[in-house]
């Protein structure tokens, strides 16, 4: 048997998040078009009949501009140290930047084997990967080097060999029904995001955050009632959110629900208020309520 941890690493927008979501079976992490979707580590469990692969999604390595960002690169770059396997995703779709570059650098610094997974091979032509996969196996000895899609699934199931052949020989490191250990609390708050994300498009910047204030969730509850604020840098953003008549925020409500209800199996009540809470990407105390904890943090 084999088991053991798997990092996803990236820039933002790679598609690592998809990717975690196609493999588990479930939808762990939230994905959108914006950059810094992901903001915190996320595990994913998946068995096979040869072993067990506990996957952690992290947040994309940018160059941090608030406390936020400062954080998301913390926990991106700790996972790289807590891993047996790395894997690199990289967007194929876009041209190599300083961002690709830096993350090379840091695959130098740590002995853990590395596989590249060249995601999003469906919008490109065959042709162009033949140098971009040359360029990357002179840039790092990965052990292997995978174009996959994780979109529609290309190379996916090649990936997942993979991963079983680098871990160690070892026991399951987690019950066979367990799958993630996201708080309920974290995941709701992360789909309402996700909604504020994909409904108000351009017009919103992704400096925006939502937290539960309030959760029941009861075993045998016939109905889930949540308690959510979502909070904005600038009153002018404010009524982005509400929309005209309240019409946007219950867009975003009823869509959340729905992804909600699926999740728990039962109906939800869910109250979403909108606050506006200036730098609050600097905030430390909000951080922590957003379960955004780097290496300064327990």
């Amino acid at each position: 048997m084999k088991s053991g941890f798997v990092a996803l690493l990236g820039r933002p927008n790679a598609g690592k998040s998809t990717l975690l979501n196609r493999i588990v079976g479930h939808k762990l992490a939230i994905v959108s078009d914006k950059p810094q979707t992901t903001r915190t580590r996320i595990v994913g469990v998946k068995n096979y009949p040869e072993g067990q692969v506990v996957f952690v999604d992290t947040p994309g390595v940018h160059r941090p501009t608030h406390r936020m960002n400062v954080r998301m690169v913390d926990v991106a770059l700790e996972a790289m140290r807590d891993v047996d396997l790395l894997t690199l995703v990289v967007d194929v779709s876009v041209a190599p930047g300083p961002g690709d570059r830096y993350l090379l650098a840091l695959l130098q610094d740590v002995t853990t084997p590395a596989i590249l997974a060249l995601n999003k091979v469906d919008l490109v032509a065959k042709p162009r990967l033949l140098p971009m996969i040359d360029r990357y196996r002179r840039a790092h000895s990965f052990v292997e080097i995978v174009p996959i899609s994780a979109t529609d699934g290309t190379n996916v199931d090649v990936l997942e060999t993979l991963f079983l052949r680098y871990l160690p020989e070892g026991e399951p490191l987690y019950p066979p029904d367990f799958v993630t250990d996201q708080p309920e609390r974290l995941f709701v708050a992360e789909i309402v995001r996700e909604q504020v994300l994909q409904l108000t498009h351009d017009e919103l910047p992704f400096s925006t955050a939502a937290i539960v204030d309030r959760l029941e969730a009861p075993a045998d509850a016939a109905v889930v009632n949540a308690y959510c604020t979502i909070f904005v840098d600038r009153e002018s953003q404010k009524p982005i959110v509400v929309g005209k008549g309240g019409a946007m925020i219950k867009k975003i409500g009823t869509a959340a629900r729905a992804a909600l209800e699926e999740y728990f199996g039962s109906r939800v009540y869910l109250d979403l208020h909108v606050k506006v809470r200036s730098e609050w990407r600097d905030d430390e105390r909000l951080l922590d309520e957003l379960g955004l904890r780097g290496r300064d943090r327990s």
